[in-house]
């Protein structure tokens, strides 16, 4: 069985906090797992990045690379962003691509590239009327928005498990 390459993004949240431990489930389900981060959660994280590189086998990203460049990283079968905040995905959906993270997932959309995501958002801004657009706009666009209860920002409640399953279903169909 050939290896899937699962890009694992993160933005800074509480749930953020268990990536180790999703890093090993998504390894478990046959993932090689790349681990790209957004700024904050890069700097929320700054204390575990090399040994969460080590963990992966792939060097943490969070910046974009210079031109000329080569990439760091295979090619995705499948791309996860979790926890997604509301700056997140307000910026994908509207095509603000000024952070690694956003960038990758916007080309992801036009690339045909499984993609789910879990918005870890509170109640509050749930009810800003441009994140259900957004919500819409990802879903519309092919993305997996599990979108549950508001406040599904703790980290002891977050549906992690939800999630990798989602990324096995639209990474089958890859």
């Amino acid at each position: 069985m050939s290896t899937r390459t699962l890009y694992l993004f993160a933005s800074a949240a509480p749930p953020l906090f268990d990536v180790a431990r999703v890093i090993e489930g998504a390894q478990a389900d046959g993932w090689d797992v790349c681990l790209g981060l957004t700024p904050t959660a890069a700097r929320w994280l700054a204390e575990s990045l090399d040994g969460l590189a080590v963990l992966t086998g792939n060097p943490v990203r969070w910046e974009y690379g210079l031109p000329g460049q080569p990439d760091l990283w295979p090619a995705p079968d499948a791309v996860l962003l979790a926890p997604a905040t509301f700056n997140t995905v307000n910026s994908w959906a509207l095509g603000l691509t000024g952070t690694f993270v956003v960038g990758v997932v916007a080309e992801a959309i036009g690339k045909g590239v499984p993609t789910v995501t879990v918005p870890c958002v509170n109640e509050a801004l749930v009810r800003h009327p441009q994140f259900e657009r957004s919500v819409e706009t990802l879903r519309g666009a092919g993305v997996a928005v599990l979108h549950g209860e508001p406040g599904q920002g703790e980290a002891a409640g977050f549906p992690w498990q939800e999630a990798l399953d989602a990324v096995g279903r639209v990474g089958a169909r890859a």
